[in-house]
Parts: C-alpha cells; structure tokens; sequence
C-alpha cells in the first residue's frame, strides 16, 4: 500500500466567482483573519429545519455483516436441533437400550449400537472443539502456508539438494531471469510500503503454527486440524446415516420368542434409536451442505468483504467475525450473535495483545472510518468509546516497523476523529495525547552542541522499511483539525518540543518552491505545517497571546517564512499561509519588531502587494500581503521608518486608485503618517500627492472604503500647510463645505458605534478637528451643519468598540492614544471660538 496516496486529504474550499472575491474583498480589504473589526457570533435560524427537526428519523445504517449474522444465526438453529436430537438419541441408548436391552439385544445392533454412539461421540467432541480451531486457524493473517512450506522444506531438505546438484544450470539460469525481474520490481514501487510483514510473538508461539507432535509437522499444525475436525464430522455424519439406514431398511432385529415379554418392545426401542440417529446426522448434514451452499457456491463471505471494501486481506477479518458470531450463537442463545457488528468487533481485537489481532481491528477500523458509507456511524462509535480512543492514542508511540501498518491505521483514524469539535476535545483531554502525537514528525535537533550554535536539523525521509513522511502528513493533519479549538492550541503551545518540530517542517529551501518538480510531499508538508502554525498564532485571549510570543522567539520561524515570500512564487498559498501567520504574530509588539528586523521581509511583503503579474484567482494574496503590511506599521516607528527607506510612497499613493489595494494601502498610509515620528517629515512629504484621491473616495464610497479614507485624509492633512491644503482642494475640484457636510452626515448616520466600522465616527472627528483649527469659516460651516448637536449625541453612545485599532475576537487591541472623549471635548471647544 503507498503511504503518500492514501493520507492526501481534501481541503475544504470554497469557490467564488473573480469579480465576487474582488467586490467583498474592496468591502472589507481583509482575507482570512479580519483584525480591523471585531468578530461576533453569528446565530442563524432555519425555520424549516426546526419545525420538521421532531419528525426526522435517522435513516438506516447500511452494515453488510448483518448477512453474516443472521447466516450464523441459521446455521445455529440447524446445530442446536441436530444436539439436541443427538442427545436425546445418546441418552435413549444408553437408558434404554444398552441399558434395558443390553443382554437381548441382537450382536449385530449391539455393535451397530455402539458404533453409532462412538462415532457421534466423536462427532459431538469434534464439533465442540472445531470452532475454536477454526478461529485459530484465522489468527495467522500473513505467511499463510509459508511455515508450512518451511516444515515441508526442512524434512525433504536432502531431496531438494540432490535435485538442485541434478539440475544446477537450469536453476541458475532461471534465477538470474527472476533476479532481474525482481530488481525492476523493486525500482518500479520503491515508494512502496510492504505491510504484510507483521510483529509476531518474540516469547510466546502463535497459536496457528503450534506442531501439535514432533514428528508430521505439517499435519499436526492446529490451523490444520480444523480440517481434520471437519473431515471427521462429515464422516461420523454419513458412518451414522448408513447404519441407521441399514437397520431402519431391513428391520432384523432378532427374533422374538412367544412368551418372552423383556423382548417385546425392543424392536420399537430399536427404531426410535435408529431413527433419532438418522435425524440427528441428517440435520447436521443439511446444516453442512446450507453452509457449503453459503460459503462456497454463493460466496457469502466475499460478498460482504466487497460491501465492506476491506480488500483482499479482509477475508481473514471476515472470517474472524463470521466465527465469533457463530461461536455465540451455538455456545449461548441462538440471538446473542445478532448483536455484533464489525465496528464493535474491530474495538475489542484493537485491545487484544494478539499484533495479529491488533492489524485486523486497526485494518477494519480504517477502512470504515475513511469510508463514505460507514465513517459517521464508525466514528461515533468510537468516540463515545474513551478506552478506545486512549488505545489508539497509545499505538502512535509505536516505531516498530512491523507495527508500521497498525501505527499508521491508528493515525488515520484519529485524523478523522478530530473532524468533530467534541472528539477533538476528548483527544485533547487524554494524557500524553499531544507527546503521542508530536512523536508522528519525525524530525529532531540534536542537544550536544556548544551554548553558542544551534544544532541541525535532522528530518527522517522514507527508507525500505518505513515511511516517515506519511506519518509527519498524518501528524500535521491531526494537529491541524485539533487546532481549530482554542483550548487546545493552548495544550499545543505547551506541549515540550512540538512547536519546534512544526516550524522546522515549514522550511522550505529555495530549489523546492522554485523547482515545478519537487516532490508534492514536500509542498504538502509545509502546507500543513503552515497551515498549523496560522491557526496558533491567530488564537484568541491569553494563550494566544503566549503562543504568538513562544513561535516568534523561535529563531527559525520569520527567516522560514521570508524564504517562502521570496522563492514561492510558483507556489502563491503556501505564500497566502505564511503572509497570515505573519498577520496574526504581528499582533504582539515583540513580534512585530522580530518581523521588520528580519531582512527582506518588508520588502517581500510590499513585492508581493505590487506585482501585478499576480494571477487574477490568487490576487486575494496581495490584498494579505498588504494587510499583514498595515499590521506591521501599526504603532511601529521602527517599520515605518525601514518601509519609507525603501522608497516606495509613489506607489503607495497610486495604489489608492485600484479597487483592490485600495483600503489595506490606505491602512499603510495613515499607520506611515502616524508613527514615524517627527523626524520623518521629509521622508513623507511625498504623500501628499494622495490628497485628491482620497478626498474623492470620501465623497463617493461607503461602510469600509469610506472609514479608512477618512483616517487616512486625517494623517495626511496635518502634513499639509493651509496653502497646500487649499490648493489640494481647487485641485479635486470638491469645496471644503461638501467635505464638513459629508463628515456631518457621518455622524448622523453612526449615531451609534458600528461593528463593522469601529472608528469611523473617530476619524470624522479628526478630521473635522483639522479643517476648523485656524480656519474660522470652516467652524461657522460645521455650526450651521449641526455640529455641536452631534458630538453631544456621541457623547451619549460612545463605548469602548472606538477606543482601539485592531480586535482579536472580541477582545480589542493597540488601544488608541485619545480617548473619543477627548476628541469631541477638543472639536467642541474649536466650535465655541465662533
């Protein structure tokens, strides 16, 4: 089986049309995480779905085993009324004829008597044991016949080396024929994993390969004695139907004397034996040839197999089931193998010490998990089964490579348990659950170096007998899915060592993103791992905080994804991935530092926000990159100063024009024109030239568009000189009484703060504030608007969604230095020097 094809999970996606992305992507100028405003719950109602929610029924799980069950079931009722006769045909001889007749009888029903009772007894002892030989028989699920051979090899050794003398060149030059067929076989599936090679017992035998006798080994294996039994049965069966019939059909009894009375009711004892003995064999006959009819011409356990889709390897388990269901109706009531089902008997050979046992319960297990059929119903079950979950937790510690199959069906279907919030949480809560699954990545670093170098990095790859990328996948997966909890990333965070092993996997060196060729493994591993890392670092409250701290500090992580920005041009969603981790670490101010000082990362970022060879399906890339850009700047003197060295406010000013970058280069804007401090003037001078621009978005766009343009024309403004200010305004043609009206009509419309836009009324403010300072036409515009009348309302409604930048779900960040009171106080006060 190839590890890498069946561990490829489908991405949830949703597909929009181009102009669609573009038109909600202007309204809000965010993608993934929206930073800028705070997030709330969303409770939908669906009418319909709760009016008719009462009356739904669950439909039908479809389980194949069910045919199984009630074959089993039949062919119980047939054994239970064949013993039942039976024993009452062995008690009626006993009793009455052997014990009432025993010196009458005939020699001839004497012996036919006692043959009858010995074969049955045979048959009876057979049958009771063939069961469970049988599930013997089944515990060797590989090398069937294979120590079989060996014991036939090893007692004709001496005749297979005459042979091999005889005919030497002839078996050379075959072998070398078949050599090189095997070699080319070799190459054609060096990926491949071979997994029909499994653990066996080191201290104890496998039952199914016990020689019962020293001698005839090959016979007196216990997985061939089940033959035997059976062969035996259905001889006793047929001895006992011929007898019976001998004695029904010719009746000689031996003769009766007149006048002998102890003989006179023999004849009737006779046939009620005979005839109990010939129902009895006849019905386990029937039960035989119903069972053949089933088995053999019907194919009854192959076509559940198929229904099951457990391959050609889960005839054994089928088997294995068909037995235990068999084994419980004949040894309790004729119903107790109705209850079974192939997911309950998976659950308890997973527990069992048996690895032969384990392969089929993990084999079963996964295959229903992953099935479209029967994962929902498979999956509850097992995650209402905690002993279960835990068992599974544990085989992830398992690096035997015999165990490999077992560890990795464990792995599968713990990926798809963790789909559901609720097994996520049950996962999460099983100790040492996140040390089990950070031992699936299989990289390290060594500890033994000098305190002034870091060691390096040393991921395992594949080898012929075990293959290390399909499990790192698998791990990345599952902490992927367990992530979207917050309380869990929390674990993750805490978990010793795994955070490291994530990061490291995210590195991705220049020649595998530019390379068209590289392995996808390779690009699906960072994938994963970014995709882990994102979900970490945008966590919410305290221990979002502490991870976004804990992943930053590592030495690795801004430098991995730099490399990514620059080189995964070929490859723009692991560049999506790593443009929002650095979006939710830029949060924290340490970070935000850790980020700017890291060479080339701004300047990738501001590539990346201007290339417009970008597809037109990845251009929501852009727009992160341009919000990750307005988050760095956020109350960042340091990057405002290391962006305006690069000399790129030109384009920043132009980009005000493309309905794409518009809001996030407005966002860049005002965070560049606000803290970089004083002795930046010269340095921002050049961002003047946005003025008509952005004066024109605020007289014709609305909701965010609108909000961040007035922020931004706030900042701007103050650069100006009143002269430059009022040429501004000749220049976009708009007279500074339509800007203070539609400022006023801002307040009027947001009487009360907007979710969607927090500072909206704040920039108003500012704004207004800067056109009355020194401009006494500009207060008597405002009075006559009804100015006062409106900051007096705000004074009234105002609340703490307006005192901050950014939001972190529901909690606010980078709190604003003026409070919106002061604000108004300031703009009043402007409005009494009338």
């Amino acid at each position: 089986m190839d590890l890498g094809a069946s561990n490829t999970e489908s991405e949830g996606s949703v597909q929009l049309q181009i102009s669609e992305l573009n038109a909600r992507l202007s309204e809000t100028g965010s993608v993934g995480s929206i930073v800028f405003e705070p997030q709330t719950c969303s409770v939908e109602t669906n009418n319909s779905s709760t009016t008719n929610s009462g009356s739904r029924t669950r439909p039908a799980i479809r389980a194949p085993e069910k045919k199984l069950t009630l074959f089993a079931l039949r062919l119980a009722v047939l054994e239970k009324a064949a013993s039942g006769i039976g024993t009452l045909g062995f008690i009626w001889a006993t009793v009455v004829l052997l014990g009432g007749f025993a010196i009458t009888l005939d020699k001839t029903d004497f012996w036919f008597i006692t043959v009858i009772l010995l074969i049955e007894g045979t048959r009876i002892f057979s049958r009771s044991h063939e069961l469970e030989w049988q599930h013997q028989a089944t515990w060797s699920i590989t090398n069937v016949g294979i120590n079989s051979f060996r014991a036939i090899k090893s007692s004709s050794s001496l005749i297979l080396r005459t042979v091999k003398t005889i005919f030497r060149p002839v078996f050379h030059s075959r072998k070398a024929s078949q050599r090189s067929r095997e070699i080319s076989g070799m190459t054609r599936q060096a990926s491949r994993r071979i997994w029909d090679i499994k653990k066996m017992p080191t201290r104890t035998w496998t039952s199914s390969e016990v020689p019962l006798l020293p001698y005839a080994k090959w016979v007196f294996i216990s997985r061939n004695v089940s033959k035997i039994l059976y062969w035996l049965q259905l001889a006793s069966a047929t001895a006992c139907v011929v007898l019976s019939m001998i004695k029904l059909v010719h009746q000689n009894y031996g003769e009766i004397e007149k006048g002998d009375t102890d003989k006179k009711n023999r004849k009737s004892a006779l046939i009620i034996f005979y005839s109990l003995a010939l129902a009895e064999a006849l019905l386990f006959l029937l039960e035989k040839a119903y069972w053949e009819w089933k088995v053999s011409v019907r194919r009854l356990l192959d076509e559940v197999n198929k229904e099951c889709d457990l391959g050609q390897s889960g005839m054994i388990s089928i088997k294995r089931f068909f037995y235990d269901a068999y084994s419980k109706c004949v040894n309790g009531s004729i119903f107790d193998g109705l209850k079974m089902d192939m997911v309950t008997f998976a659950m308890e050979l997973l527990d069992s010490n048996s690895p032969d046992e384990q392969l089929i319960g993990a084999r079963i297990l996964r295959k229903f998990a992953t099935s479209k059929v029967f994962s929902d119903d498979t999956l509850q079950k097992i995650g209402i089964n905690l002993s279960v979950m835990e068992r599974l937790v544990e085989m992830l510690n398992w690096k035997d490579p015999q165990e490999e199959e077992i560890r990795y069906s464990a792995a599968e279907i713990l990926s798809k348990l963790s789909e559901k919030k609720q097994n996520s949480i049950r996962i999460a809560g099983i100790p040492g659950a996140m040390e089990s699954i950070s031992c699936l990545l299989h990289v390290s670093r060594s500890h033994g170096g000098a305190t002034d170098e870091i060691s390096e990095k040393r991921i395992i790859f594949d080898n012929e007998n075990y293959g290390s990328w399909a499990f790192n996948h698998l791990g990345l997966l599952i902490l992927k899915k367990l992530a979207r909890d917050h309380d869990i990333c929390g674990k993750i965070g805490y978990t010793r060592g795994l955070l490291p092993k994530i990061i490291d996997f995210m590195h991705a060196e220049g020649r595998v993103l530019t390379d068209s060729t590289a392995a996808p493994s390779q690009i699906l591993t960072v994938k994963r791992s970014l995709q882990v890392l994102k979900m970490l670092a945008g966590t919410a409250g305290a221990a979002g905080k502490q991870l976004r701290k804990e992943i930053s500090e590592i030495v690795f992580t801004i430098s991995y994804i730099r490399d990514i920005l620059r080189y995964g041009k070929k490859h723009p969603e692991l560049q999506m991935l790593a443009i929002e981790v650095l979006t939710s670490l830029a949060i924290e101010e340490d970070a935000t530092e850790r980020i700017g000082s890291t060479g080339g990362v701004l300047k990738e970022l501001l590539n990346i926000f201007f290339n417009e060879e970008i597809p037109e399906n990845w251009s929501h890339v852009r727009v992160a990159a341009g919000e990750a850009l307005s988050m760095l700047v956020l109350e960042s003197k340091n990057d405002c100063q290391r962006i305006l060295k690069l000399r790129m406010n030109q384009k920043l000013v132009k980009a005000l024009e493309s309905p794409l970058l518009r809001i996030n280069a407005a966002r860049i804007l005002r965070n560049l024109c606000a803290y970089s401090g004083k002795d930046c003037f010269e340095e921002l001078e050049g961002l003047t030239d946005a003025g008509p621009a952005v004066l024109e978005a605020i007289m014709k766009e609305e909701n965010k568009l609108l909000e961040v343009m007035v922020g931004v024309a706030a900042c701007i403004f103050k650069l100006m000189s009143s002269q430059e200010a009022c040429n501004m305004f000749k220049r976009a043609q708009f007279p500074e009484s339509d800007l203070a009206y539609k400022l006023v009509q801002i307040l009027k419309n947001y009487h009360y703060p907007s979710i969607k836009v927090p500072n909206i009324r704040r920039y108003a403010i500012e704004l207004a504030i800067w056109m009355m300072k020194d401009n006494v036409a500009n207060i008597l515009t405002y009075a006559r608007l009804g100015m006062e009348r409106e900051l007096e309302s705000i004074l009234d409604t105002t609340s703490e969604l307006e005192s901050f930048n950014i939001f972190s779900g529901t909690v606010g960040l980078c709190r604003h230095n003026i409070t919106i009171h002061t604000l108004v106080e300031t703009a009043m006060k402007l409005l009494a020097e009338k």
